[in-house]
C-alpha cells in the first residue's frame, strides 16, 4: 500500500465462496481501516470478472464441491492470485478457500488439484467436523481464536508451511496432529468461520498492519471483546459437557452439504 492510496481489499467470489458468514470478513476490515482514518476500497469479484492484480489484501472464502471445483478452475486460469503470492501480498483463505490454495482437495468428484500456493493437501474425512472451533495460535503472536467450523475436509501440512495453532475445542485440520489452519509467507488459512474475522479483532488488525506496513491505533473494541467472551465461554462450556461429541455425531449425519 502506498501512502497516497487506500488500503484495496479484494473480495474473491463471494456469491460461491461465501458461506457461514465469510463476507463479513471483509467488512470488518474495511470497517476497521476506516475506523482509523485509513482509507479502505472494498473490490468484489465474481466469476468471470478478472481478479485484481493491484490489491492489498485477498480473502476467499467457504463453499460447497460445486463451487470449490469451479472456482480454482476459474483462479487457475485467471493467474491472478498465483501472481500475487508471489509478490508477497497478503491473503486470507476460509475452510474450501483455504483448501483450493494447497496442492490437492477432496470434492465429490474425487481428488482435485489446488493452485499449489501453499504446501497442503485435503482429503474427505469418515465424518463431518461441525461445532465450536477454539485455536491456540502458535505462528502467530494472536490470543485464543475462536470460530465455527463445519467442513468434512482432513488437512495435512507439508514443509513449506506451518500450522496456524493447536485445538483447543474442536476438530481443526482433523489430520491427527491436533492443529488447525495454515500459515505461509502472508497467507493464512483456517477453518474458523463465524465470520473469523467478526469474531477476532486482533487477528483482523494483523491483517491490516501487515497491509499498512505499520503499527494500528487501538480501536474501542467493547463489542468485539463481549462477542469473544461469550463465544470462548459457549465453546469451553460445550467442550466439557460430557454429551457435546454425541449431538455433533448426530448434527453431522443430518448435514449433506459439503464446505470441504
Amino acid at each position: 500500500m502506498s501512502g497516497d492510496s487506500a488500503l484495496r481489499i479484494v473480495h474473491v467470489y463471494p456469491t460461491v465462496l461465501g458461506l457461514y458468514g465469510d463476507r463479513g470478513n471483509a467488512l470488518v476490515l474495511a470497517s476497521r481501516a476506516q475506523r482509523r482514518g485509513i482509507a479502505a476500497e472494498l473490490v468484489t469479484v465474481e466469476p468471470g470478472e478478472r481478479v485484481p492484480s493491484a490489491g492489498d489484501l485477498y480473502l476467499l472464502g467457504g463453499g460447497e464441491d460445486l463451487a470449490q471445483t469451479t472456482a480454482v478452475d476459474l483462479l487457475r486460469a485467471d493467474g491472478t492470485l498465483q501472481a500475487v503470492v508471489e509478490r508477497d501480498a497478503i491473503v486470507f483463505a476460509v475452510c474450501a478457500g483455504m483448501q483450493i490454495l494447497g496442492h490437492t482437495f477432496a470434492a465429490a468428484s474425487g481428488i482435485v488439484a489446488g493452485l499449489g500456493l501453499i504446501d497442503i493437501d485435503t482429503r474427505a474425512g469418515d465424518t463431518r467436523a461441525v461445532g465450536e472451533l477454539l485455536v491456540m495460535p502458535t505462528a502467530l503472536a494472536l490470543p485464543v481464536l475462536t470460530g465455527y467450523e463445519n467442513h468434512n475436509g482432513r488437512t495435512t501440512i507439508g514443509p513449506s508451511a506451518q500450522p496456524l495453532g493447536n485445538v483447543e475445542c474442536g476438530i481443526g485440520n482433523g489430520d491427527g496432529s491436533g492443529h488447525e489452519g495454515v500459515v505461509q509467507g502472508r497467507v493464512i488459512g483456517t477453518y474458523l468461520h463465524g465470520p473469523a474475522l467478526a469474531r477476532n479483532a486482533a487477528l483482523a488488525d494483523l491483517l491490516l498492519a501487515w497491509a499498512v506496513g505499520a503499527p494500528l491505533a487501538p480501536l474501542d473494541d467493547r463489542t468485539a471483546v463481549a462477542l469473544r467472551e461469550e463465544r470462548l465461554r459457549a465453546a469451553r462450556g460445550a467442550h466439557h459437557t460430557p454429551s457435546r461429541s454425541r449431538r455433533n455425531n448426530i448434527v453431522s449425519r443430518v448435514l449433506h452439504r459439503k464446505d470441504v
